[in-house]
C-alpha cells in the first residue's frame, strides 16, 4: 500500500455533496477540525457550524450559504488528516467551489479569506440571473462532442453551454430555461441514457455568470495569494498553477467557464498519479474517478471512520 500511495494528489468536492450533519463527527474526534469551524464562524460571523450539524436542509442547500459550508467540511477533514499522515500530495485539485478548498490546503489562500470569497460568490452567483431565467442539466450517456454539437444546435440565440464535464459519459449543461429544454429533446432524440433538469438556484458555469465576474473582482482584489506547496490543478485550463499571480484571474475565469474536471483527472493520471484523497462530505469525486480513470486509487475522509480507514490501510 505505502508504494502504490508515493505519487497522491488531494482532490476537494464542489456543490452538491453537502448534507445535514456533515462534519459533526470530525469535530466531536479532532480538536483541529473543530477549531476549523469555529473560525469559519468568526470570519462569517455567524453560526455556520449549527448550520451544517443541524440543518434546516432548505437553508443549508442555498448556494451562499452551502459554498462556505462544503469548503469548511472539506478543510476540517484536511487538517484532520495532515496532522496524522507525512503523505504529501504531489498535486492539489477541487470542483468548482472545491477548487477554493484546494487553494486552503495548499496554503495559497488564508482559510478565512476563502470562506468569506465563496460566501460572497455564492450570493453573487445567485444574484446574477432572476429565479425562473436560467437551468441546469446533467446529461448522460452522450461523448462530449456531441453534447458541443446539441447545445449549438438548440442555443437559437439564447445561452447554452456545457458547464461540467464530469466524466467522458456525464455532461452538466447550463444556459436559459427554453434552450435546457430543447436541448433534452435533442438529446433524447440523440439516445441521452438520460436528461435530467438539476435543482439548482442559478445557471453555474455558463456565460449568464458574466455580469459576476467584475463585482466578484472586488471581493477577491485585496487578498493575498502565496505560493503553494504543491500545484493545483485549475478546473479552467486542467493543468497545474503554483504561480500565486495567476490565481485570482483564474478564480475569476471560472465562474463563467466550464469544470473541466475530466481532464484535470485525465492530466493526473498522465503525470504517474495512482492515488487520491477526496476531502469533505461524500465521494461523489471519487465516483467520477473511478469512472475516467478505472486503474486509480480512490480514498476519501469525511469523519473519524473514514479517515482511521485510510491511515490503517497505509502502515
Amino acid at each position: 500500500m505505502k508504494e502504490m500511495i508515493n505519487k497522491t494528489a488531494h482532490v476537494f468536492p464542489g456543490q452538491g455533496s453537502q448534507y445535514v450533519g456533515m462534519g459533526k463527527a470530525l469535530c466531536e474526534a479532532f480538536s483541529e477540525s473543530r477549531e476549523i469551524f469555529e473560525r469559519a464562524d468568526e470570519a462569517l460571523g455567524e453560526k455556520l457550524s449549527v448550520l451544517c450539524w443541524e440543518g434546516p436542509e432548505e437553508e443549508l442547500k442555498r448556494t451562499a450559504n452551502q459554498q462556505p459550508a462544503i469548503l469548511t467540511t472539506s478543510i476540517a477533514a484536511w487538517v484532520a488528516f495532515s496532522k496524522r499522515s507525512t503523505l504529501k500530495p504531489v498535486f492539489f485539485a477541487g470542483h468548482s467551489l472545491g477548487e477554493y478548498s484546494a487553494l486552503v490546503a495548499s496554503g495559497a489562500l488564508p482559510f478565512e479569506d476563502a470562506v468569506r470569497a465563496v460566501r460572497a460568490r455564492g450570493q453573487l452567483m445567485q444574484e446574477a440571473v432572476p429565479e425562473g431565467v436560467g437551468a441546469m442539466a446533467v446529461v448522460l450517456g452522450v461523448d462530449v462532442a456531441k453534447v458541443q454539437r446539441i447545445c449549438g444546435e438548440a442555443a437559437q440565440g439564447q445561452v447554452l453551454a456545457p458547464a461540467n464535464y464530469n466524466e467522458p459519459n456525464q455532461t452538466v449543461i447550463a444556459g436559459d430555461v427554453a434552450a435546457v429544454e430543447r436541448a433534452g429533446e435533442l438529446f433524447k432524440a440523440a439516445g441521452a441514457r438520460r436528461v435530467l433538469r438539476l435543482p439548482v438556484s442559478a445557471p453555474f458555469h455558463c456565460p449568464l455568470m458574466l455580469p459576476v465576474k467584475a463585482r466578484f473582482a472586488a471581493v477577491l482584489e485585496p487578498f493575498c495569494f502565496s505560493e503553494p506547496s504543491a500545484p493545483i490543478v485549475s478546473n479552467v485550463e486542467a493543468l497545474p498553477n503554483a504561480n500565486p499571480s495567476r490565481m485570482r484571474a483564474l478564480l475569476l475565469e471560472q465562474v463563467a467557464a466550464p469544470v473541466r474536471w475530466t481532464e484535470s483527472v485525465e492530466f493526473l493520471s498522465r503525470e504517474g498519479i495512482c492515488q487520491t484523497i477526496e476531502f469533505g462530505p461524500g465521494k461523489v469525486l471519487s465516483g467520477l474517478i473511478k469512472r475516467i480513470c478505472p486503474q486509480m486509487n480512490c480514498a476519501h475522509i469525511e469523519d473519524e471512520k473514514s479517515l482511521h480507514a485510510l491511515l490503517g490501510g497505509m502502515q
